[in-house]
Order: structure tokens, then sequence, then C-alpha cells
């Protein structure tokens, strides 16, 4: 929950007359809205709660910190997690705890996407290899770190299938179905 900023709105509407305001010192490199109406900025210097009038900077908890404070993705989920991810990684903020996901350290999280069966997937671009995590139920399966996805994760997108498909600097991969393809342009 953002401090200073009212609950329960399906929408966000900036109000004022003076013209466009500058909501952040910052580039805004990511957006996403959580079920309690608030909008989330991810941005070169920290995440902020926008409640539609205004952008609070949000910290965490004294004894909680992001991986860094540049956010480069976000994933409001179905069940009202607010994913994180950073220059150096990815977290979690849900009912006031912060996770961090060790398996992500020192990563660039790139992309975020919540699938049809609620699995969060995470790209991350990093060197040598980026990664690719799934995230569900408290368990993170990773692959990426034999080199297959090369510097990472560039894309991520479910089709009306359920195909997971992989963007990466080399090609294209479907994910999901079970096992992994790549796919080479032809001709």
């Amino acid at each position: 929950m953002c401090v200073g900023a009212g609950a329960g709105r399906e929408s966000i509407r900036a109000h004022g007359v003076e013209g466009p305001r500058r909501l952040s010192k910052g580039s805004i490199y990511s957006i996403a809205q959580t079920p309690d109406g608030y909008l989330w900025l991810g941005t070169e210097f920290g995440l902020l709660c926008f409640d539609g009038v205004r952008a609070v900077p949000w910290q965490p908890p004294p004894d909680q910190h992001l991986p860094s404070n540049q956010i480069w993705s976000l994933l409001a989920a179905r069940d009202g997690t607010l994913w994180i991810g950073t220059t150096k990684g990815l977290a979690s903020w849900k009912d006031g705890k912060l996770t961090q996901y060790a398996e992500l350290a020192g990563q660039v999280i790139s992309k975020l996407l919540e699938d049809r069966e609620g699995a969060v997937w995470a790209g991350g671009l990093g060197t040598p290899t980026g990664r690719l995590c799934a995230i569900q139920r408290g368990s993170v399966e990773c692959s990426g770190g034999d080199g297959d996805l090369g510097h990472g994760v560039f894309g991520l997108y479910e089709d009306s299938k359920g195909n997971l498909w992989v963007g990466v600097n080399e090609g294209l991969w479907r994910w999901k179905p079970s096992p992994p393809k790549t796919l080479s342009a032809s001709g």
C-alpha cells in the first residue's frame, strides 16, 4: 500500500489545471497497476506509487531492501503481488513483506510475465549468461546457466494456446510446452 494515498481506486486519473507535471526525477522504465488501483512506476532512481494525484517514493520496511533502486520491470500479479525487476535481481512485495530471489541475484531483470497457470516468469540479462526463471508456489526453477539463452531474455509472451515464447539475442524459443525448442529463421 502507498503511504498517503487513497485505496480502492479502479482507475487512475491525474488531476490539475496547471498542465503536465513531472512525476519522477528520472526516466520511468516500467508501469504496473495493482488490484487496489495504485499505479507503480519503476524508475532509474527507485519505485514510486502513484495514486492519481501524487507520486510517492516507496520505501520498504527498515529491515528489508530491494536488490537495487534501478527498477527495469514491474508486474502486478493476479494475487496482488507486485513483482519488482531491478538491475541487480528480483523482488516481490505482498502483505508488507519483501522477498528477494537469490537465483536471479546480479541479473538485470528485463521482462516479467504471469502465465495462465499463475507462474511468474522472470527474464534476466547477465554476463556471461542470462537466465529465465519460473516462480510458482514458492518454488523457483531457472534455466540459462548453460549459455543456451546467451546474454539473456529480451522478450516474453504467452499466446492464446498457452505457448510461452522467449526472445533472446540469438533468436526465438518456444519454452512451453516442454521441452523448450529453439526456432530458426528459414531462408
